[in-house]
């Protein structure tokens, strides 16, 4: 009696442990405090080494560690080390899920029903990722599931100038094979508008260790959509054919980047086939690690981000995030659909469900 007396004060503080399907160990404990709520991490850990840890603040995927070809591993996302690092403002949406709507709308201003609805412009003249304190600022309820975690937000009518009141949820799960899916559902009250993705940013070197310049790209993408010099798609649809965007055949993301002053920012067009929900939209290899990471979504677009704005921001290990040292694979709706009538619409209406799934498969 007197041993488990002794003991059991010191499990209380200890990460508390489950194993899940396919030999994924989950684990959570208290990452740090926001707003006088518990934020929680979140730690997934698959048999091939592969490891994600999660915290619900922003629904953040703050490290995700892989191995190389010869079994070393790195943390190959940018962030940072502790939970005020994710609080500061203007923070680059480091690992989080962004929304209600994801990317840019133009001028900040969209109309629905009839009904003109205005945002904050945080980005020039424009709207980006949800506004001041999008969905990456706001703590989620977290229930842990087979093999990972559900987040879950509430967002009330009126939040950022959106109509509605919408409840959305992402679920990371992770395989024993070294695959994260992410999947998204989100209900609204009243009509509105949802565009929903992740922005972790990727460096399969590893979290600050250099430039991506030497990642080698290869898509199935074909088509892409230009856009104005402040980032707004001008509602054109054009081949990648010749153009830097063109990774139909691998080649490194230093040769397109060079082609634009800040690199990629660019949404292009997945294609799907028709028997299936999921489609490829490409591979990026690290060629000296032998690190790969492939994707695929249901989405019917993916931002191609490579780092431009990042301004040496002190990250991880202490660690300076220059320009080009990590890249995104943002699957989305297009940026500014609800002004683009020819895009794939981003409008939700009440009693229906937004779904949307990603993976993202590790190899080396």
């Amino acid at each position: 009696l007197f041993f488990f007396s002794f003991l059991f004060p010191l499990l209380l503080n200890q990460p508390l442990l489950s194993m899940a399907s396919e030999g994924v160990v989950v684990s959570h404990r208290v990452y740090g405090q926001c707003e006088g709520q518990d934020v929680m991490a979140y730690t997934l850990e698959a048999g091939t080494g592969v490891k994600v840890e999660l915290i619900s603040y922003g629904a953040i995927i703050s490290q995700l560690w892989v191995p190389d070809q010869d079994g070393t591993l790195a943390d190959v996302v940018l962030g940072f080390d502790t939970l005020e690092g994710w609080k500061r403002d203007n923070t680059p949406y480091f690992g989080a899920v962004v929304g209600r709507v994801a990317n840019r709308i133009a001028k900040g201003t969209f109309e629905l029903d009839g009904k003109v609805y205005s945002l904050a412009t945080n980005n020039d003249a424009n709207h980006l990722h949800g506004g001041l304190k999008g969905f990456d600022k706001r703590v989620w309820s977290a229930t842990q599931v087979d093999g990972g975690v559900r987040f879950e937000y509430t967002s009330e009518d009126g939040e950022e100038g959106y109509p509605g009141q919408l409840t959305v949820s992402v679920t990371y799960t992770l395989t024993g094979r070294g695959t994260l899916r992410l999947d998204y559902t989100a209900a609204t009250t009243a009509t509105t508008i949802v565009n929903l993705t992740n922005h972790s940013y990727f460096n399969l070197a590893g979290n600050g260790n250099g430039d991506i310049s030497d990642h080698v790209f290869e898509s199935k993408c074909t088509q892409y959509t230009p856009t104005a010099p402040d980032l707004i798609p001008t509602g054109e649809i054009v081949s990648v054919k010749d153009t830097p965007l063109d990774f139909l055949s691998p080649k490194p993301l230093g040769e397109g980047m060079k082609s634009f002053e800040r690199g990629f920012d660019h949404n292009l067009l997945v294609t799907h086939a028709k028997d299936t929900d999921m489609a490829l939209v490409g591979r990026v290899t690290h060629p000296s690690s032998g690190r790969q990471l492939t994707v695929h979504t249901t989405e019917p677009g993916c931002q191609l981000y490579t780092g431009g704005f990042l301004d040496g921001v002190i990250g991880k290990g202490k660690k300076g995030y220059g320009k080009f040292y990590g890249f995104c694979m943002e699957t989305q709706h297009f940026p500014d659909s609800i002004n683009q009538p020819a895009f794939p619409s981003v409008v939700l209406n009440p009693g229906e469900t937004f779904n949307s799934s990603t993976t993202f498969t590790f190899s080396a």
